[in-house]
């Protein structure tokens, strides 16, 4: 396999690894962390009321590990799509990299070694801890995680020197990028380019209408939160029930910024798969109508996901669910053109013994 198709390949298959550990994480692991966090939360303004301190510290210490846990699965999913990102970028820059096939594919290796290393060493970061560590602070799987970051690192440093040699050539040779003008690339670049565009207007609605009164609210719900359970201030109703009525309200408000910002992200992030994807068809061996099938799969999926993520505010498990289905039509389009990359690979170099 030619160090291209090796990254195109590895790309969408580290998109869609990412993509399904995501959506496993959403329906195994996020509701119910966030519902440990304020069930702890809860106690330790109880302890807090009660005056013992050592129940107070305890409680925050089970929160600090749900939010540890939840951390590294959010990190372990965010790396896992953005090394694909980067991967499929690294797929496009290949005919301008001016090294041997045989120095390009072990780039690509190396690439695609620290691209599976660290996410999966920062999952096993909460796990492993600080257990057989030769540093204090640091446990292995930090260690490990760092090690693929390096990795990744000089990757792209020699892919990016393999560039620079080409620009510095004398005789450069022409480059073409192949991006033929057919309905899957036109769907994608276009579908893609209005994701983006979605993403940002979005973006743009909640940050002039939405942002400054959740953080205004976020400041003012813990400090109230603090002193009806320290008693500071007197109070109309019960001082039990005034707490209660705070942490709901902080509740809420955590998980209505939480559900912008995830369908904010997600429609960028979809629509740069999206446009990265348009200049991988070329490798993508398919009949043309299951091209265009994943292509509208994709495309659907894509919007479905962070609509209804956002309108999981409002209906609760059901939009979830849709939200969830709009996921599983990714990993399917993303499936569908993995298995003809590897087609393509297959036909291509039994045919004719291509490297490029």
């Amino acid at each position: 396999m030619s160090a291209r198709r090796l990254l195109v390949a590895g790309g969408i298959a580290l998109i869609l690894a990412g993509t399904v550990f995501g959506d496993i994480f959403a329906v195994f692991v996020l509701h119910q962390n966030a519902g440990r966090i304020g069930a702890s939360l809860a106690a330790a303004t109880a302890a807090v009321e009660a005056g013992d301190p050592k129940a107070v510290l305890a409680h925050f210490t089970q929160i600090g590990e749900f939010l540890e846990n939840r951390g590294t699965k959010v990190d372990t999913h965010v790396h896992i799509i953005d090394f694909g990102y980067l991967a499929l970028l690294l797929a496009l820059m290949q005919r301008r990299v001016s090294f041997s096939e045989r120095i390009k594919l072990r780039l690509a290796i190396l690439f695609l070694t620290g691209a599976v290393l660290l996410p999966v060493s920062v999952f096993l970061i909460h796990y492993v801890g600080l257990k057989y560590s030769p540093l204090q602070s640091i446990g292995w799987a930090s260690i490990a995680a760092d090690f693929g970051g390096l990795l990744v690192i000089l990757a792209i440093a020699g892919e990016l020197a393999g560039v620079w040699r080409h620009f510095r050539s004398t005789l450069p040779k022409p480059v073409s990028d192949n991006l033929r003008n057919g309905w899957s690339e036109s769907a994608l670049l276009s579908g893609g380019t209005l994701l983006i565009l979605a993403g940002f207007l979005h973006g743009a609605w909640y940050a002039v209408f939405y942002l400054e009164r959740h953080e205004t609210g976020d400041q003012r719900l813990l400090s109230e939160i603090i002193d009806r359970a320290s008693a500071r201030r007197p109070v109309v109703e019960n001082t039990t029930s005034g707490v209660d009525q705070s942490l709901t309200a902080y509740g809420g408000l955590q998980a209505e910024k939480a559900i912008n910002i995830a369908a904010h992200s997600h429609l960028i992030e979809f629509g740069i798969v999206a446009i990265l994807l348009a200049f991988a068809q070329e490798l993508v061996l398919l009949k043309e109508r299951w091209k265009r099938r994943w292509v509208g799969f994709l495309l659907a999926g894509s919007a479905i996901l962070p609509v209804f993520v956002l309108l999981e505010g409002r209906f609760g498990l059901p939009a979830g669910a849709v939200a969830d289905g709009g996921g599983f039509l990714i990993i399917l389009a993303l499936s569908g053109m993995l298995v003809g990359v590897i087609r393509h690979g297959a036909v291509v170099d039994a045919a004719t013994g291509y490297t490029e």
